[in-house]
């Protein structure tokens, strides 16, 4: 039966009418024409209501999700969840077609389907903080009405397609914190009207091509934490209207061009971590610089720079001379961070001692780790100037000018993440409100009561580093782009994340007339966040929703016109449902249910394919062969569960470890996968590298940096030839502390290792320890609708015998505190040598039963020689406070490093700079490194049980000289 469009059909009954005078014959017509419409007539172009289904099929979701998308309804007449339509007919064909698709935070798994090509009208296509996986379909790049192309915060991999160039009137894209690989393509360049390039967080290699030069629109360029490589095209500096760059943790060549110092419109400009060369570029030309932050040697020009200034960062590099007196007179500085560098000489008061500062401002001078010698004058800087000088020749000097508490004293970090609420407006009224409602205050003296409308709203790249300053000028812009009065926005908290950026937790309320948001307020509000309207600020810079509160509540905007739904009205009146239209339906669903069935089909036939390129590099099974003799035996340097490990040579001659799954492995295609897309994601010293992979031929197989050294379990069994001393030991507790610390909550999102052993901790040169195999490894909670979130993943109890944590075992929920006791088991294994489970016996118990019976030493591990008793006694209480059943017991990784790092300062410096210069054969192919103590990180007391306690220790093992010359005892094994 032919469909037909219910424009056209009411179109033949107006003209029926016109046409037949007669009263009887005109209703018996209008009968038959509308019940021939009501049969199969269509309001969505039919088209794009096949490609919704097509993209649901591909997807999946909670409970009943989407459960108004199906072949039964209309998208633009039934509220299909996050479907809005144009409100008039085309007049092209006469439907009418969708407009916007927002799936927003809606717990979605599954992939992309290439049918959302199939929208010629699309202007906004959000998917953002979704679990969608695979690739990124070419055919998005058909759609080119497309204004806003929001994909960040999902797990997509592969590389960005080409034809994504061909969206001409794009405005923004959005592919932030996805694992996408691959270079950026040069088609991108055709992007002439985009404003904002979102791609920072993913694993984006190759160069920036030169021809982006040619985005005469952009504004906003952030490609930070990717694997970007070559030298910084200078033809970046000829775009107009570019007023942020971020490129942070890179790997680029070369310097920055001096053209860059001729970008008039710039304010920000971040290259922290990019390995950069070259001298700091002079940036005194551009009049509104508010923020820098690179990495460079050379010495500080002298030039001064922007009135706006806030922020400048060049901590971390080579940097030699003089502190320049230009520093002093910015108005708005709040961080000038020079930390670990060469610079000398006399540090001049002058920088501070020339500022005002009002109650709320505050600056952060950062000058750790340098050679400065003296001060010009006394220091006497206002409450609001935190001086930072520990690690300088001056802290060591006799000068009493110097306050060694204030500003040498322990190493001190920005505590820049305050949380809690906002100061609000003083209120005489003594109003108290139900608890499902807050109180407002318009003004003092006038308050009301009112439901609050939560939204989770993130500033991506900040023009400062202190938000007090700003507190009011935030309220003020933001307010006045949601058009709502001072009083109806209150921000809630705030917290600086990684980045920097700032997450704030907003509250906005209705007017004094009501008591909660209409619907249509609401609608009103989020499609100003949704739709980007929200207009940019220079000193907040861009920012992105996270969380839109009562989204389950509000219903998807139709939009259509009163005419419109009259029109669809009257075309349902026609009657009966006739056979025909249930046999079309019938068949309809029958030709869907087929063609579903071969698009599951192709989908799982390219999943295997597209690994090849999620991140990391492919290998053949042949290259793989080649750089193995054939796995050759001789080249096994391991094996496990998973299968066999060997020793490969590259091509280009670099050494790697090949682990080779075997068949009936514990290992199977999901931990493959889970392992390739959180490696190709992490990135920190202390955690293995993934270079590459093999899945072809029926193998898989993860190739990893070679770690030279073995594992950690090598080194402490019986047969080593080369026993690690405690201060080795130590510094490796250290490393694997510091790797799994970064997963909990640097990684994004954070990562539960889930099967911490010491066989998965690897040694490279100078005996520095990485964390390695993720494939047991999940994701840690991410926040649900209401901004909570969870304290475990619910999961099948998978790791190994002995380093399980207890809770895990029996509940099935897993936490980072089941990694806080893995560890320490791995730390009771340094200690004793002695494996997990030996002899039927565990070390948890036989460890603690020594400890409680002040009997401890007599367990310690022979091999490991002399140590410092103080040390052990540290050591071995954290080992056991991480062994704690109960899970609240336990410290946190960063509480466990903190530890370890106080641990580290208490041994005697003789011991840690053997344990630098030795290296057992291991091969060198990492940079020296010496360790340098000078003042104490603040000590944190650990405890076990509650309780502090103080070992007995027999004063016959420790020399007499020990007692007198005033270093940490150190005890011989018995």
């Amino acid at each position: 039966m032919m469909k037909m469009n219910i424009k056209w059909c009411f179109k033949l009954v107006s003209e029926s009418a016109g046409a037949n005078s007669n009263t009887i014959s005109l209703m018996v017509l209008l009968l038959l024409t509308t019940t021939l419409c009501s049969i199969g007539a269509q309001i969505t172009n039919p088209i794009e209501v096949k490609a919704l289904l097509a993209v649901k099929q591909n997807l999946k979701g909670p409970g009943n999700f989407l459960k108004k998308w199906n072949n039964q309804t209309d998208p633009c007449t039934s509220n299909w969840t996050g479907v809005l339509c144009f409100n008039t007919f085309s007049p092209v064909d006469g439907y009418l077609h969708v407009r916007e698709l927002q799936l927003m935070r809606m717990n979605l798994t599954g992939t992309l389907s290439p049918e959302l090509g199939r929208f010629p009208y699309m202007e906004i296509m959000d998917f953002m903080w979704n679990n969608i996986t695979g690739s990124i379909p070419k055919e998005i790049g058909n759609v080119k009405s497309l204004k806003l192309l929001l994909l960040n915060g999902n797990r997509l991999t592969g590389s960005l397609p080409e034809e994504l160039g061909d969206l001409s009137n794009l405005d923004r894209i959005q592919i932030d914190e996805n694992f996408i690989s691959g270079p950026l393509p040069k088609s991108f360049a055709n992007l002439t009207k985009t404003k904002h390039f979102h791609m920072n967080n993913n694993s984006i290699s190759g160069s920036i091509p030169p021809e982006l030069s040619r985005l005469t629109s952009l504004v906003h360029f952030l490609l930070d934490n990717n694997n970007l490589s070559g030298p910084l095209p200078p033809e970046l500096s000829k775009l107009p209207n570019l007023t942020i760059i971020q490129l942070d943790n890179n790997h680029f060549d070369g310097g920055i061009p001096d053209s860059y110092s001729n970008m008039a419109k710039l304010l920000k400009m971040s290259l922290r971590n990019c390995s950069l060369t070259g001298p700091v570029p002079d940036m005194s030309r551009i009049p509104n610089l508010a923020y820098i932050s690179n990495q460079l040697n050379g010495s500080i020009p002298s030039s001064r720079l922007s009135g706006n200034m806030t922020t400048i960062d060049l901590s971390n590099n080579r940097l030699e001379g003089n502190i320049p007196d230009s520093f002093s007179g910015l108005p708005r500085l709040q961080k000038l961070s020079l930390g670990n560098n060469f610079l000398n000489g006399t540090l001049s008061s002058i920088i501070w001692s020339n500022r005002t500062f009002n109650a709320t401002e505050k600056l952060i001078l950062d000058f750790q780790n340098n050679s400065l010698s003296d001060i010009s004058s006394i220091i006497s800087p206002p409450e609001n100037v935190n001086i930072r000088l520990r690690g300088n020749p001056v802290c060591m000097s006799a000068n009493q000018l110097i306050n060694t508490v204030d500003f040498c004293g322990s190493p001190t970090e920005d505590n820049d993440t305050p949380e809690g609420p906002e100061p609000s407006i003083p209120s005489i009224c003594t109003l108290t409100c139900p608890i499902d409602k807050q109180r407002v205050t318009a003004s003092p003296g006038i308050c009301f009561c009112a439901v609050p409308l939560k939204v989770e709203y993130r500033l991506k790249s900040p023009g400062f580093s202190d938000y007090p300053p700003y507190r009011d000028d935030f309220n003020v812009y933001l307010s006045s782009v949601l058009s709502l009065e001072l009083y109806q926005l209150s921000v809630f908290s705030i917290a600086w994340e990684k980045g920097p950026r700032l997450k704030m937790h907003l509250n906005l309320f209705p007017n004094r007339a009501d008591i909660i948001f209409n619907e249509s307020e609401i609608k009103r509000i989020k499609g100003l966040f949704t739709s980007w309207k929200i207009r940019n600020s220079d000193i907040f810079g861009p920012y992105e929703l996270l969380v839109f509160g009562r989204d389950a509540d509000i219903k998807s905007n139709l939009g259509l016109s009163k005419g419109a739904l009259a029109g669809i009205i009257l075309g349902v009146i026609a009657g009966a449902v006739t056979s025909t239209a249930l046999v079309s339906i019938f068949i309809a669903r029958r030709y869907m249910k087929n063609y579903y069935r071969v698009m599951s089909k192709k989908h799982q036939l390219s999943k295997r394919i597209s690994i090849k390129v999620d991140g990391v590099k492919g290998f053949t099974f042949e290259e793989m062969a080649l750089a193995t003799y054939n796995f050759d035996s001789s080249t096994q340097v391991g094996q496990g569960g998973y299968g066999k490990v060997y020793k490969g040579v590259l091509s280009d001659g670099s050494f790697v470890a090949i682990k080779r799954a075997q068949e009936g492995s514990f290992q199977g295609d999901k931990e493959f996968y889970n392992e390739i897309e959180l490696l190709s994601r992490v990135h920190h010293r202390n955690l293995v590298s993934l270079i590459g992979c093999c899945d072809e031929e029926g193998e898989q197989m993860l190739v990893y940096e070679f770690m030279s050294g073995g594992t950690l379990r090598d080194h402490l069994s019986a047969k080593s030839k080369a026993p690690l001393s405690f201060a080795m030991r130590l510094r490796i507790a250290t490393d694997s502390a510091k790797g799994i610390l970064y997963l909990h909550t640097e990684a994004d999102p954070p990562i539960f290792h889930r099967d911490v052993k010491s066989s998965n901790i690897l040694i490279g040169p100078r005996f520095r320890g990485k964390v390695a195999d993720f494939g047991l490894s999940r994701l840690a909670p991410v926040p649900d609708i209401e901004g909570k979130t969870p304290g475990h993943v619910s999961t099948i109890v998978k790791g190994t015998p002995g380093y399980l944590d207890p809770e895990y075992f029996l509940t099935y929920k897993l936490t980072d505190k089941s990694d806080v006791y893995s560890l320490g088991v791995v730390f009771l294994e340094i200690l004793t040598g002695r494996l997990p489970i030996q002899n039927g016996k565990n070390i948890v118990r036989e460890v603690t039963g020594e400890y409680n019976s002040g009997t401890i030493f007599s367990i310690i591990d022979e091999k490991m020689g002399s140590y410092p008793s103080k040390c052990i006694q540290k050591f071995v209480t954290l080992a056991l406070q991480c062994c704690q059943e109960d899970t609240d017991a336990r410290p946190s990784m960063a509480q466990i490093v903190k530890e370890l790092d106080n641990i580290l300062y208490m041994m005697p410096e003789s011991d840690i700079s053997i344990a630098v210069s030795t290296d057992h054969g291991i091969d060198d192919s990492e940079v020296s490194m010496t360790i340098t103590t000078t003042t104490p990180p603040s000590s944190s007391s650990v405890s076990v049980n509650n309780m502090n306690w103080d070992l007995n220790v027999s004063s016959e093992y420790i020399s007499s000289s020990d007692l007198v010359s005033g270093v940490v005892p150190t005890i011989a094994p018995r």
